[in-house]
C-alpha cells in the first residue's frame, strides 16, 4: 500500500541537499495554512550551545568501587526516654558513638514517633529533634503541599492492632514491624545501623528469599521488581529508558508472600504495603538479602499498611494515605489522537474528518507545542493556529461531540528586554507578582526550554495560584479547550544552572539540539515490520536517513582518555546541595542540575529545589486542577501530566512519556500501567508512538480495520470501565489489574505481566510480538472463561498455571470474560456522546455454580457532585438475573436517579446448562420468538426487550429475568 508521506520524504531530500553547508540552526520562517500549496524557507537563529547543558563529572555511588559503606563506619543510635501512651510511642534517639559524617553531617539527636493510626495502618517517623524556621523545609514536607495521614478518631490500641512495633538497643537502635496474626516479620532493621545525616539517610530490612515486590515507580521494568535492581528515584525529563529513574516519584511498594499448605490448592498469600513520605532524591537497593533505602535528605516517614490482601493495601494507601484518584469525565475513556507535527487547524480538521470517514471512533484531538507562538504557553501561532479559525474549528468539533486538549509546558518564556515587539503578558504579569523561582541571590532563575530562555513557576509563592488560574481562564476565552496536557514538569531545563541570566537579549534562542522535522532531524523511522509490508518506501526512507546522517554528521573530537570525577565531602554546618556527597545514579548525566532546574533554585518560602524537586510536577498538577475548576465550574477537570508524585492521581492522569512505536514498549507498557494502578493513577496510557511521521490508524487498511474492531469492543464496555473508575475514586480499588492481585493464592502468577485484567471480569491477552498469529496466556483459578467473540467457554481443563495457545490473527485481540461476571454494555458509536444514546444490553457469564454478579454506575459523566446518580447491582443465581436499582449520590439529601431513557435491548446469558422452556421478565413470559438457546455453547439470547423497557432500562425500578 502506497504511503501518502512518500512525496514529502523525497522533497525533504532536496531540502537536505540545499542546507547541508549551513552551520547555523535553520527554522521555518513562513508556512501557508489551509489547502493552498505551501512553501517553507528557513531563517537562522541563535542556538543555546550543547555545552550549556553539561554537568559536573560525577560517579554514582553504586558504581564507585571506592564508595564507603556507611554500615562499616557509622555508629548508629541509642533509644532513651521511651514513652507509650494509648496508640502512640515516642523516644529520643542519640548518636551511639563518634559521628561518621560519611555523606553528610550526622544529626546527633532524633525523635522517634510511632502511631497506630488506624486498624490497618502503622506510622513510624524519625526526624531531627531540633527543627525551626532555619532548617524545617530541608526535612519536613508541608502538609498543605502533600497529604500526611493522621491518627483516626477511633485509633486502635497496640494490643488490638494486627501490626506490632518493637524496638531494641542491642547493639544499637533497631525496630521491627510484625504481623501479629501470623508472627510474620514484615520489616526489621535489626542488624543494620540507622544512618541519619543532613544529606543522607540509610535504613533497610531483610526480606524473605526471592521476595515479591511491586511498585517503587516510576520505572520501565517488569511488574515484579526482583532482587537485583537499584531503583533510583529522581524526577527526570528523559525518553523512556529502561531500569532508570523517569518522570515521577512513587516511593511505595507492595509485597506479597505465599504460604504453602498441605497441597498446591491450599496455598495462601498475604500482602502488605510500605510508603516512605520523602520527596528527596533516593535510591532503593533491592538485593538478594533484602531492601536498603537511601535518600539524600529529609526524614524517615514510613507508613505500614497491613492489608492483608492487595485490594485492601491499595485501597488503604489511596483512601487514607495519598488520596483517592480523581473521577475523570466519561469522554476521557474514548480514543485520543495526538502527535508532534500537526501544522495548522486545517490539518487537524482533516484528521478528524478522516477518522469519521473511515468510521474509527475519535473522542479527543490533542496538539503538541506546534500550535504555540514560538513555543510560548497560552499564545497561539497566528499564522498557523489563529484564534478565529480555532474557534470555528472547535465549534465544529464540539458539535460533533468531540474534544480538544492542548499541551502546556512548565516553563515561561522571558521576552527580550531590548525588543519591544517581543512583549509577553504571561511572563510580565507573573514577574510583577513574584511567581517565578529565584537564584540564591534573589535574582530571577533563567533556564532554557523550548521557547528559549525561560523562567520557572514557583508554586510555593502565595500569588501563583491566582496568576496561573487567570492564564487558563483568559486562554479559554480565546480557545475553548476541554482539558490540559501538562508537560516538562519534572521540572526540565535544557541548560545547567541559570544559564540565561546574562543572555536575555539573545532571546528567542533555539534549544541546544535540533527539533523533530528540522533539517538534520527529519524522522524516517517507520513502525517495525514496515520494511516487510512496504519494502520500496522503507528502502527510500532508509536511504534518506543515511543522506541526512552524512549531511549533518558531527565531527569526532578525541576526548580525554581518562575521567576525573568530582567528589565532595561533608562540611560541618553546611549542605552542598549542588553536589551532594552521595551521588545518586541520575539518568541525566548524574549531576542533579542536568536537564533540570538546579538544586539551589529558591522558592518564595525559602525552600530550595534540592529538597522538593520531586514535588514540582505534583504542585503544578494541583494548581492546574484548581485553575480548571475556575474555567469549568462544577465540572471535573481533565488533566494529563508527565511528572507525578504519590497522590498526584487526585488531580490528574498520567501518560507513560516519550517512548517509540516499538513492540518492546508495548510489552513494557503493561507493567508500567499496572504499577500506576498501585500508585493511585488509574487514568494511565502509554504513547503508541513517538514519531513525527503520520501514523494515524486510518493510514493503513489493516490498521484501520483492527482499530474499528478494537474500538468497537472498548466503546461497548465503556459503562463497565466508567463504573470501575467510579469505584477507584470512591474506594481506591484498581481498574487495570495484575493477575496475581485478582488470584492471590497462585504463586505462578507473581511475575505475569503479559496479560492483565480490566476490573475483575475481563482478561486481555495481547499480541506482543511482530508477525505472531497465536499468543499464549494463562487462565487462572480453575474458573470458567468465555471468549468475547464466540461467547463460548474456553477449555481450561489443564493444570493450574498452564499456558493456553489462542488464535490471534492480524487485528484480533484475545478477550475473555470471567465466569461469575455481569457486564453492562452499550452499542459502540464514533463518540462517547453518541454511544451513551444507544440501547443497553447485559452480558451474563455464569460460573460453574450458575452464579454471577456485577454493577453499573451512571451519572451525567462530568459533574463533580452530580445531582442524579444511578447504581445498578446485578445478581444471577438459580436461573434468575436480578437488577436492583438505587441512587448512589454522595450529596446529602440528593437521592434522585439519573434519568437514562435508553431501553434494554437484549440480555445474553453464557453458561446455561440446559435449554429453558420459558423466559420471564418480571414474572411475565416473553414470546418464544424473543429468545433463543444455543445448546452447543450454552448461550441464552434474549432480545426484543426495548418495547417493555421503553422508559429506560433503569428507570422503571428493579427487574428480574428468569429462565426455567
Amino acid at each position: 500500500m502506497r504511503r501518502p508521506e512518500l512525496t514529502a520524504l523525497v522533497s525533504t531530500a532536496l531540502v537536505l541537499g540545499h542546507v547541508q553547508a549551513q552551520s547555523s540552526i535553520l527554522l521555518p520562517s513562513s508556512v501557508t495554512t489551509g489547502d493552498q500549496a505551501s512553501t517553507t524557507s528557513f531563517r537562522s537563529i541563535i542556538s543555546v550551545p550543547p555545552s550549556a547543558g553539561t554537568g559536573a563529572p560525577l560517579l554514582p555511588n553504586i558504581q564507585d568501587p571506592q564508595a564507603v559503606d556507611p554500615q562499616t563506619i557509622c555508629p548508629g543510635y541509642t533509644a532513651s526516654n521511651v514513652v507509650s501512651s494509648g496508640s502512640k510511642l515516642t523516644a529520643q534517639l542519640s548518636l551511639a558513638g563518634k559521628p561518621c559524617n560519611v555523606y553528610g553531617n550526622d544529626i546527633n539527636d532524633l525523635t522517634l514517633t510511632v502511631e497506630y493510626q488506624a486498624q490497618d495502618r502503622l506510622h513510624v517517623e524519625i526526624a531531627p529533634t531540633y527543627l525551626d524556621a532555619s532548617n524545617a523545609t530541608q526535612y519536613i514536607i508541608a502538609e498543605n503541599f502533600l497529604r500526611k495521614p493522621t491518627v483516626d478518631a477511633n485509633a486502635p490500641s497496640p494490643d488490638t492492632h494486627d501490626l506490632s512495633f518493637t524496638w531494641s538497643n542491642d547493639p544499637t537502635f533497631s525496630f521491627t514491624v510484625k504481623r501479629q496474626s501470623t508472627d510474620d516479620v514484615l520489616f526489621s532493621t535489626v542488624g543494620k545501623k540507622l544512618v541519619f545525616e543532613d544529606q543522607f539517610l540509610e535504613f533497610g530490612s531483610d526480606l524473605p528469599e526471592d521476595y515479591n515486590i511491586y511498585g517503587l515507580g516510576e520505572v520501565i521494568h517488569g511488574l515484579r521488581l526482583g532482587n537485583n535492581l537499584t531503583r533510583t528515584i529522581y524526577n527526570a525529563d528523559v525518553g523512556d529508558t529502561i531500569d532508570t529513574n523517569l518522570y515521577g516519584t512513587h516511593p511505595f511498594y507492595l509485597e506479597t508472600r505465599y504460604y504453602n499448605g498441605s497441597s498446591s490448592s491450599t496455598t495462601t498469600s498475604r500482602s502488605h504495603g510500605v510508603y516512605l513520605r520523602n520527596a528527596h532524591g533516593q535510591e532503593v537497593l533491592l538485593q538478594p538479602e533484602g531492601i536498603k533505602w537511601r535518600t539524600i535528605g529529609g526524614i524517615i516517614d514510613l507508613y505500614f499498611l497491613a492489608g492483608p490482601t492487595q485490594p485492601e493495601v491499595t485501597s488503604s494507601h489511596q483512601r487514607d494515605v495519598i488520596g483517592l484518584p480523581a473521577f475523570h469525565q466519561y469522554y476521557t475513556l474514548g480514543y485520543h489522537q495526538c502527535r508532534w507535527g500537526y501544522r495548522n487547524w486545517t490539518e487537524l480538521q482533516e484528521i478528524v474528518d478522516d477518522f469519521e470517514k473511515f468510521e474509527i471512533p475519535l473522542e479527543t484531538i490533542w496538539t503538541d507545542i506546534d500550535y504555540m507562538n514560538q513555543y510560548r504557553d497560552f499564545d497561539n501561532d497566528q499564522r498557523t493556529f489563529p484564534y478565529d479559525e480555532g474557534q470555528r474549528f472547535l465549534q465544529r468539533l464540539h458539535e460533533s461531540g468531540r474534544h480538544y486538549v492542548p499541551i502546556v509546558d512548565a516553563a515561561i518564556y522571558i521576552p527580550n528586554p531590548e525588543n519591544i515587539s517581543d512583549a509577553y503578558a504571561t511572563f510580565e504579569e507573573g514577574n510583577k507578582t513574584g511567581v517565578f523561582l529565584k537564584n540564591p541571590d534573589g535574582s530571577l532563575y533563567v533556564g532554557s526550554v523550548w521557547p528559549g530562555y525561560t523562567a520557572f513557576i514557583d508554586f510555593r509563592a502565595q500569588t501563583t495560584g491566582e496568576w496561573w488560574s487567570n492564564q487558563f481562564v483568559n486562554y479559554h476565552n480565546k480557545i475553548p479547550f476541554d482539558g490540559i496536557w501538562i508537560d516538562m514538569n519534572e521540572v526540565s531545563s535544557f541548560c545547567t544552572g541559570s544559564c540565561g541570566s546574562n543572555n536575555l537579549t539573545l532571546n528567542p534562542v533555539h534549544p541546544p539540539f535540533r527539533l523533530p522535522g528540522e533539517p538534520g532531524s527529519v524522522d524516517y523511522n517507520y513502525p517495525e515490520g514496515f520494511d516487510v509490508t512496504n519494502a520500496t518506501e522503507a528502502a527510500i526512507a532508509s536511504s534518506l536517513s543515511s543522506i541526512q546522517a552524512s549531511a549533518f554528521a558531527t565531527p569526532n573530537v578525541a576526548g580525554p582518555t581518562s575521567t576525573s570525577f568530582l567528589k565532595t565531602t561533608p562540611t560541618p554546618g553546611v549542605r552542598d546541595i549542588n553536589y551532594p556527597p552521595y551521588v545518586i545514579n541520575n539518568v541525566q548525566g548524574v549531576d542533579l542540575a542536568v536537564h533540570a532546574v538546579s538544586p539551589n533554585a529558591t522558592h518564595a518560602d525559602g525552600s530550595v529545589e534540592y529538597d522538593i524537586h520531586n514535588l514540582y510536577g505534583h504542585s503544578i498538577l494541583n494548581a492546574t486542577y484548581n485553575a480548571l475548576l475556575n474555567v469549568f465550574p462544577g465540572v471535573r477537570p481533565f488533566i494529563i501530566g508527565r511528572s507525578t508524585f504519590a497522590g498526584s492521581g487526585m488531580y490528574a492522569g498520567h501518560w507513560g512519556g516519550d517512548n517509540y512505536s516499538k513492540w518492546s514498549y508495548m510489552f513494557l507498557g503493561i507493567p508500567q500501567a499496572l504499577s500506576f494502578s498501585l500508585a493511585g493513577i488509574p487514568m494511565f496510557g502509554v504513547d503508541s508512538l513517538l514519531l513525527t511521521l503520520p501514523q494515524e490508524p486510518f493510514r493503513w487498511a489493516s490498521v484501520a480495520e483492527a482499530s474499528r474492531k478494537a474500538m468497537s469492543i472498548r466503546y461497548s464496555i465503556l459503562p463497565y470501565m466508567y463504573t470501575l473508575l467510579y469505584r477507584a475514586h470512591t474506594t481506591g480499588s484498581t481498574v487495570m489489574r495484575a493477575l496475581a492481585w485478582e488470584f492471590p493464592n497462585d504463586p505462578t502468577l507473581a511475575s505475569v505481566d503479559r496479560q492483565f485484567l480490566l476490573g475483575p471480569a475481563i482478561i486481555i491477552t495481547p499480541v506482543l510480538e511482530p508477525g505472531a498469529t497465536t499468543v499464549s496466556g494463562v487462565f487462572p483459578g480453575h474458573e470458567t472463561w468465555y471468549d468475547w467473540y464466540t461467547q463460548t467457554a474456553l477449555d481450561t481443563s489443564g493444570d493450574a498455571g498452564e499456558n493456553i495457545t489462542l488464535a490471534a490473527p492480524l487485528g484480533h485481540i484475545p478477550v475473555h470474560i470471567r465466569g461469575g461476571s455481569v457486564i453492562p454494555l452499550q452499542g459502540a458509536s464514533l463518540t462517547t456522546r453518541e454511544s451513551r444514546k444507544n440501547p443497553w444490553s447485559v452480558l451474563v457469564a455464569l460460573d460453574a455454580q450458575g452464579r454471577a454478579s456485577g454493577e453499573l454506575y451512571l451519572d451525567d459523566g462530568q459533574s463533580i457532585n452530580p445531582a442524579e446518580t444511578t447504581l445498578v447491582t446485578f445478581s444471577a443465581a438459580e436461573n434468575t438475573l436480578d437488577a436492583s436499582i438505587s441512587s448512589s449520590a454522595t450529596t446529602p439529601g440528593v437521592e434522585k436517579l439519573y434519568d437514562d431513557t435508553n431501553p434494554l435491548a437484549n440480555v445474553t446469558v453464557m453458561g446455561v446448562p440446559a435449554a429453558p422452556q420459558t423466559v420471564l421478565l418480571n414474572q411475565q413470559a416473553l414470546a418464544q420468538e424473543s429468545w433463543s438457546f444455543d445448546a452447543m455453547s450454552g448461550k441464552l439470547s434474549v432480545s426484543g426487550l426495548a418495547s417493555v423497557t421503553s422508559k429506560g432500562a433503569w428507570n422503571g425500578g428493579d427487574w428480574s429475568l428468569r429462565w426455567e
